[in-house]
């Protein structure tokens, strides 16, 4: 068998009703995986069991993941949940900035320790795959505190894995710059009615390809982090990002 196969493992993925997180779930899921979706929006027909939670809510999270106790050990963590943000320091109010480290920093820190606790506690081995971004090593115009939120997550990522290599647990994350997703056509809408084609390629061209990047392209990434491809292999930031930070 494969070693890309996840036959008999159980992965949550948190905010994976949609967008790359829905790319990630479905990934995992053709190659064997039996998953679990945490996220705010559950709707009708969607094909996966979800858990509504808030990652950014303490006792959300704690809920959701004693629900998952009753489903099966968890093998896999990928923390997909996120939110944007355009804006600078002073166009960034203090309830913005809340909002976002809640979801997208805290939220990671969150379901990684309910994770983490759960392997440890029973001897597990594991593997925590984080969504981060390429904002997390260079600056973006205009993304001031979403920013913030990503470089958080890429040194959670690489604080685990240092702590927890000798109990078999894998954590790294995959850092993607600007893909295409339901975030970029809402965001697009909104700001520039009429125009959504014209700006769509306007950023697109700005990466070294010329084009924004497939959730499925960032899916396929966690994938392999998530399987025993990538069994020697912990604390690594990779960027699936077109060549946007090596052409900089």
């Amino acid at each position: 068998m494969s070693a890309l196969r996840l036959d008999g493992k159980h992965a949550v993925v948190t905010g994976g009703a949609s967008g790359i997180g829905q790319a990630i779930v479905e990934r995992l899921a053709e190659f064997g995986a039996r998953v679990t979706v945490l996220d705010l929006n559950a709707r009708d027909g969607f094909p996966f069991r979800i858990i509504p939670t808030d990652v950014s809510n303490p006792e959300s999270v704690a809920e959701a993941f004693t629900a998952i106790d009753e489903i099966a050990p968890i093998d896999i963590l990928v923390c997909s949940a996120g939110i944007g943000f355009v804006g600078n320091i002073l166009g960034t109010t203090p309830e913005k900035f809340d909002q976002l480290m809640g979801v997208n920093a805290r939220g990671v820190f969150l379901c990684c320790q309910q994770v983490i606790q759960r392997l440890t506690d029973t001897g597990r081995s594991g593997a925590i795959v984080n969504i981060c971004s390429i904002a997390a090593k260079v600056s973006l115009a205009e993304r001031f505190a979403y920013s913030a939120t990503k470089g958080a997550v890429l040194m959670m990522t690489k604080s685990i894995a240092q702590d927890y290599i000798h109990q078999g647990i894998r954590c790294n994350c995959v850092c993607p710059a600007r893909v295409h997703t339901p975030f970029v056509d809402a965001y697009l809408a909104k700001n520039y009615p009429g125009q959504e084609a014209e700006k769509l390629a306007e950023l697109s061209g700005a990466q070294p390809m010329g084009r924004m990047g497939k959730t499925s392209e960032i899916a396929s990434m966690v994938h392999y982090l998530c399987s025993e491809e990538a069994s020697f292999i912990t604390g690594a930031d990779y960027d699936v990002d077109g060549g946007t930070l090596a052409m900089r």
